[in-house]
């Protein structure tokens, strides 16, 4: 009997888009906005808020510039 392949997939980033260092005010939009250029289903899974396996995903961490200068 051939033994069962127990890997796991890599882990993809989750986190939600408030969190993360793309997810930014745009003032001429007057709303927030991911800055990443996405594709199309990309684009649709934002719009639908379904946003919890995002692959660009970056924790933003707005003490990380003050650490760099202490």
């Amino acid at each position: 009997m051939p033994e069962k392949d127990t890997r796991k997939a890599p882990a993809r980033p989750v986190g939600r888009c408030e969190d993360c260092e793309f997810y930014d005010y745009d003032e001429d939009m007057d709303a927030y906005v991911c800055q990443v250029s996405l594709d199309e289903d990309e684009m649709v899974s934002f719009i639908s808020g379904n946003t919890g396996r995002c692959p660009y995903f970056r924790f933003y961490d707005e003490y990380k510039s003050v650490h760099k200068q202490i």
